[in-house]
């Protein structure tokens, strides 16, 4: 395909891991920092994909940036960020398609832990656009033989899935650090994936998305693997760290605990079943110790399964 300018905004590992298969497939690829000295609009020049993969509490000050930069109107904005903003609620790409109504707005997201790709491990992601076209542009851009890319019309589905297992990725950490086997980590991540399902839904999210790459595939990498940082949460607060000690000692940012404060007032003012989510927020504010969490979640009154 034609070499494209790509402008990826976030020297992460996320944003690295994404500027490097782009760079591979011979893409002209910048990357800006707030920790760098290059300016975020000689950055942005000319790029035809601009692509942000800052954490969650950058997002809106850099979309007032480019709102003041004059841009083509071809050029497409990718979000990599898995969050929610906690004055609105709404996730990284309603922010950038309100902020830029006429720009194609591509939600990237998948079982993607950065480290794996950084070791050239086989991956697969999925790009997501009520713009096809500008997804499959995205697609082309970065599918390699070690990173497979599959498009998908229900960005805020597929937004969705690698925002909310973030949560149960922390009480799947709480699991495996309080030893509590096999049987109860496969009942964790199932009624987990069962309450984004919910959650996802209530928000106008189609059921099958999660069941795909980018929200059950999330789940399943986030909630058996030591590199995430959610998990790591939910682990070391069961030997006894605080919450601020953790996240000091994190490399990189943990969303999955902002995600859980305003996802549980979103719940209350919608009236939404979250029991896991409820559980992590009080363990998150202190309320109770992780084997508190867990008795109330075994205590809930019993049901049937699909209720």
């Amino acid at each position: 395909m034609q070499k494209t300018t790509i402008a990826i905004l976030g020297a992460g590992a996320w944003g690295i891991a994404l500027a490097d298969l782009a760079s591979a497939n011979g893409h002209q690829v910048r990357v800006w920092s707030r920790r760098r000295v290059a300016n975020l609009e000689t950055v942005i020049q000319g790029a035809e994909i601009i692509l942000s993969a800052i954490a969650m509490k950058g997002v809106s000050d850099v979309v007032s940036q480019i709102q003041s930069f004059p841009l083509s109107p071809q050029t497409i904005f990718v979000t990599a960020t898995k969050g929610l903003d906690p004055k609105t609620t709404c996730t990284p790409s309603q922010i950038w398609q309100t902020a830029f109504p006429h720009h194609p707005v591509v939600v990237l997201s998948g079982p993607n832990l950065s480290k794996e790709i950084q070791q050239s491990l086989p991956a697969a992601t999925v790009v997501a656009s009520h713009n096809t076209a500008a997804a499959e542009f995205v697609q082309l851009v970065f599918s390699s033989p070690r990173f497979r890319v599959y498009t998908n019309p229900d960005p805020l589905g597929v937004e969705l899935g690698g925002t909310l297992k973030n949560i149960i990725a922390i009480a799947a950490g709480v699991c495996d650090g309080l030893h509590l086997g096999t049987n109860a980590k496969a009942a964790l991540v199932t009624r987990g994936l069962t309450e984004m399902v919910r959650i996802g839904n209530s928000w106008g999210a189609k059921t099958e998305t999660f069941y795909g790459l980018s929200g059950l595939g999330d789940l399943l990498a986030t909630c058996n693997s030591p590199l995430s940082r959610n998990y790591q949460v939910g682990y070391q607060m069961t030997l006894g760290q605080t919450l601020p000690e953790i996240l000091a000692n994190l490399p990189g940012t943990a969303e999955g605990v902002n995600t859980c404060q305003v996802l549980v007032q979103r719940a209350k003012h919608h009236n939404i079943a979250v029991p896991i989510t409820e559980q992590v927020y009080r363990l998150l504010q202190g309320e109770v110790t992780t084997r508190q969490a867990l008795e109330e979640l075994m205590l809930r009154d019993i049901k049937p399964e699909y209720k």
